[in-house]
């Protein structure tokens, strides 16, 4: 597990969708809309760090094709399915190296927690991430 045209999307309704006006769920303390929403709606992430951080609310508001998307075609896998019922609660940056806008590779480190019913976990990844066409792509990760 790991972290276009979005506009015309239709939202799940099983998953949590915020408004512009709301708290991003990546945890930068910015509003959605001027946060992760650009770049879930099609707009392209400037670093690795504000890559990371959008495929991360993907997660949290059920896009899958952004995960896709946004995967290294060469890494990706034929499809990403995402469960409505496990929920992605906080994301901590733990290190970012490189991933610049003049960077061509990128590594982020983070925590993130869910709940899935009753039981809470913790992910804890180091992601690779290259810029390749003028665009940031999440390459792999190594969970811990």
């Amino acid at each position: 597990m790991s972290f276009g045209a979005a506009a015309s999307r239709t939202p799940d309704p099983r998953f949590p969708r915020p408004a512009d006006d709301a708290a991003c769920p990546c945890g930068t303390g910015e509003r959605f809309g001027g946060c992760c929403a650009p770049l879930l709606r099609g707009a392209a992430a400037p670093t690795a760090e504000r890559l990371m951080r959008s495929r991360y609310t993907a997660f949290v508001v059920g896009d899958a094709r952004y995960l896709e998307e946004t995967w290294h075609p060469g890494t990706r896998p034929d499809a990403v399915e995402l469960d409505p019922a496990q929920r992605w609660t906080a994301l901590e940056v733990l290190d970012a190296e490189v991933g610049s806008v003049d960077d061509t590779r990128g590594v982020v480190e983070f925590r993130a927690l869910w709940r899935h019913g009753r039981e809470r976990g913790e992910l804890h990844e180091r992601s690779r991430f290259r810029r390749q066409g003028g665009r940031w792509w999440y390459l792999d990760g190594i969970v811990d």
